[in-house]
């Protein structure tokens, strides 16, 4: 007959060290949860099955179980049982002189680095909030009304009824000037640059410009397609294209520079188009969060001032979700039929999602949330400000007036300390430098944060904040 203990709860490792039962087994739950073997979340034993297993009291167990959850390492709720706390950190922090910093140069321990308490990248937005009771009405709908032939191998350049909603918001919202047989559906913004960087290479097109700041994915797959990234210059108006010589393509983000904030200066806008139309150059434009702006106007597409010269790109990634895959490309009549043959022979975005979009776009559902999320993002940033204002008010915020994050300027040589605290503090954070092209032309290097307030969910806002101004200069 099997031991009745062997069938009772998890099994769980524990070594109880130290002087006393209860004092052995508190220092070894502690240094389970310290070392990351207990993951946050974690749901233990109960006391009864604990005690089974180690052949101690069932008292000792739970008096160790409170300590714990008296020190916040473990949390307990009736009907929930115990378990580690959410907030745990993984390995404590030393004392470096008067700040809990680790010196530079350490590593931090090797579970934050994949599963960071908090997340402050720039780049995703608040999964939590996607809409999804309005999507799922919204796919009920498109999918209800879809021909028969939806559900075939599809157009290259995507369901005509999300080209068609597409032609129609871009207008309206952004000041894009197209029609549906112009735009190409592509899986994302990386694939419609994997697409472009095809058709631009066929074409004979050899140099695609680059800003100085950006996102190194999307120069890697221009380099993939074997084109040269040459960076152009940067400085208070924004990417420089006075520089623009005889390269044959550029790549901007005029509407709001990533990850610097800046709008193309209007100045320049004219001047890139001007070399554009005098060398039959193209303008690669990436609109990747145009619905999101707080204290200015929008600023219009530079696709609508010249759309015989300028690539729109825009996505679902930021307004919506990553998820989705869902980006779309408005060309030139010159190159709308070669994308869509670089894109392949049939559809490869998934049909019932564009469906869902196009029904969303055409009801309003997606104005109405971009509306709620655009309040909810304001507040977040406003929060952000303030908690800087108070706990940190050397660190200047800049490209604050629109996206979903923010650029928080550090004293000189600090930027390294900083992030490597931020990552033994359990936040995920990135440096200004890794989105600086290692070929940039000269220019006085600037310590910064990049800080991305879209990604935590509503409940875990005030948390990251705390974290983040934590290892912040005061």
């Amino acid at each position: 007959m099997a031991k009745p203990w062997a069938t009772l709860g998890i099994d769980l490792h524990l070594e109880p060290t130290g002087p006393g039962v209860r004092g052995g087994l508190t220092d070894a739950l502690r240094e389970a949860v310290r070392s990351g073997r207990l993951a946050p979340g974690t749901r233990l034993p109960s006391s009864r099955t604990l005690a089974a297993d180690l052949g101690i009291a069932r008292n000792t167990v739970a008096d160790a179980y409170a300590d714990l959850v008296a020190e916040g390492w473990l949390t307990a709720r009736q009907g929930s049982g115990t378990r580690v706390a959410m907030g745990a950190l993984p390995t404590p922090l030393r004392q470096w002189g008067s700040a809990a910093v680790p010196p530079v140069g350490a590593a931090p321990p090797r579970r934050e680095r994949h599963r960071p308490t908090y997340d402050l990248r720039p780049g995703t937005p608040d999964l939590a909030s996607f809409p999804r009771a309005e999507w799922l009405k919204a796919a009920r709908r498109a999918f209800t009304a879809a021909p028969n032939d939806a559900l075939g191998y599809g157009d290259p350049r995507g369901r005509v009824e999300l080209r068609t909603a597409l032609a129609g918001y871009l207008a309206r919202s952004r000041g894009v000037r197209t029609d549906p047989d112009r735009i190409v559906v592509v899986a994302g913004f990386v694939h419609g640059l994997k697409v472009l960087g095809a058709v631009l290479r066929a074409r004979g097109v050899r140099t695609v410009a680059v800003e100085s700041y950006g996102l190194r994915v999307h120069e890697d797959q221009l380099k993939a397609a074997g084109l040269h990234t040459p960076p152009l210059p940067f400085d208070e108006l924004g990417t420089d294209p006075a520089h623009l010589t005889d390269e044959d393509a550029v790549l901007l983000t005029p509407a709001h520079q990533f990850p610097m904030g800046v709008p193309l200066h209007r100045d320049r806008r004219a001047v890139v188009l001007d070399w554009a139309r005098r060398t039959g150059g193209l303008v690669l434009e990436d609109d990747y969060d145009g619905e999101f702006r707080y204290d200015r106007q929008p600023v219009g597409a530079l696709q609508g001032l010249d759309p015989d010269h300028v690539v729109y790109l825009g996505t679902a990634s930021k307004s919506l979700a990553p998820g989705l895959r869902l980006a779309w490309m408005v060309l030139p009549p010159a190159l709308a039929e070669a994308a869509a043959a670089a894109k392949g022979g049939i559809d490869t975005c998934g049909v019932l999602d564009q469906l869902t979009l196009a029904e969303f776009l055409t009801s309003g559902a997606y104005d109405r949330h971009v509306r709620s999320a655009r309040l909810r993002y304001r507040r977040r940033r406003d929060a952000l400000v303030a908690a800087l204002a108070a706990h940190a008010p050397e660190v200047q915020a800049t490209g604050i007036a629109a996206g979903l994050h923010a650029v928080l300027r550090l004293p000189p040589a600090s930027e390294r300390s900083v992030v490597q605290a931020a990552a033994w503090q359990g936040l995920a954070v990135d440096g200004l430098t890794c989105y600086r092209h290692p070929h940039a032309i000269a220019e006085q290097p600037m310590d910064a944060l990049v800080v991305g307030y879209g990604t935590p969910p509503d409940h875990a806002w005030s948390g990251a904040l705390d974290a983040l101004c934590a290892v912040l200069p005061g």
